[in-house]
């Protein structure tokens, strides 16, 4: 309780509880909403933490299952918080601009990612240095362009597995994307959003630097601590395996030891058709049958004089 208690009163010191304006307020927020003061809604602060802690954990189980995690924030106050952040575990984020169809047509945004990381090479290793300035000039400001909108995504594969978005009335295309995918959602809701429209809704408010800071170094954090899991979980399962490995082989050299010990069989000493030690096909052939036998079986009966009364 006590460490509820220091991070309810580190969101308050943070300014988590301003909302909007009474006449800006959407009433599907009335549950989350405390009082209000000089015609501001005051967020109520324990819903926020009870709805802070239940993302997190939510985030910490998609990030320790390997997957990925986009976060949206292009607002002016969310750009540097959103980037650093997301720097900080390694996942894709977008701060600059929502591109349409950055997840349903995610095949022709990978394109031109894949152009941009090309164009980036050639101006690295030397490619373009037969042609002129004014050239590579033009590929070096698209390469910039590019850098600037997809540069948080130019690591992502495929279509992540969740997005959390900063100011959910303001990132609508890219919910209304996710949902489409049916891509789980989680936000920062101010009382002028519709809280239902995200899996997982933070009722805070999404206009302060310092509240945006808050709330997305808490993710943050949650979301680091399923990646170590995930690392650990990965470094036992390689440690078992290699005991596992070495197991067997050790069998496999006492069950060697063993047969020299017993003197050892041979393949060619293996009772069997080419042993030649059990009488019969094999013992025949490696004697040679007596000579009458043998003309008999090959001859046939077109040899004349040996069958009986030919005598000419």
């Amino acid at each position: 309780m006590e460490n509820n208690t220091s991070l309810q009163q580190q969101l308050l010191e943070a300014g988590v509880h301003f909302g909007h304006l009474r006449k800006k307020w959407n009433p599907k927020m009335l549950p989350y909403i405390f009082a209000e003061k000089k015609g501001i809604h005051i967020i109520d602060l324990n819903k926020t933490v009870e709805h802070l802690q239940e993302t997190a954990a939510a985030l910490k189980s998609i990030a320790r299952s390997g997957k990925k995690i986009m976060f949206v924030g292009t607002k002016k106050q969310a750009k540097e918080i959103v980037t650093e952040c997301a720097k900080r575990v390694n996942m894709p984020f977008v701060t600059e601009r929502w591109l349409g169809g950055m997840l349903t047509n995610f095949n022709t945004v990978r394109k031109s990612v894949k152009k941009m990381q090309s164009i980036e090479k050639m101006l690295n290793d030397g490619t373009f240095d037969s042609i002129t300035k004014k050239e590579r000039l033009t590929l070096s400001r698209d390469k910039e362009k590019m850098e600037k909108v997809l540069g948080g995504i130019a690591q992502l594969g495929r279509v992540p597995a969740a997005l959390f978005i900063i100011d959910i009335g303001h990132e609508h295309i890219a919910l209304a994307e996710a949902k489409r995918l049916g891509v789980a959602t989680f936000g920062m809701v101010d009382t002028n959003c519709d809280p239902n429209k995200v899996d997982f809704a933070i009722p805070s408010n999404d206009d302060a630097t310092k509240s945006i800071a808050i709330i997305t170094n808490y993710i943050v954090a949650a979301i680091a601590e399923g990646l170590a899991e995930r690392q650990n979980e990965k470094s036992e399962e390689e440690s078992e395996e290699e005991v596992v490995d070495k197991g067997p082989r050790l069998d496999i050299d006492e069950a060697g030891g063993a047969d020299k010990e017993r003197g050892g069989r041979t393949p060619g000493s293996r009772p069997g058709p080419g042993g030649g030690s059990r009488p019969g096909a094999g013992g025949n052939r490696g004697g040679g049958a007596p000579g009458g036998q043998r003309k008999r079986t090959t001859g046939g009966p077109g040899g004349p004089g040996r069958r009986p009364g030919g005598g000419r």
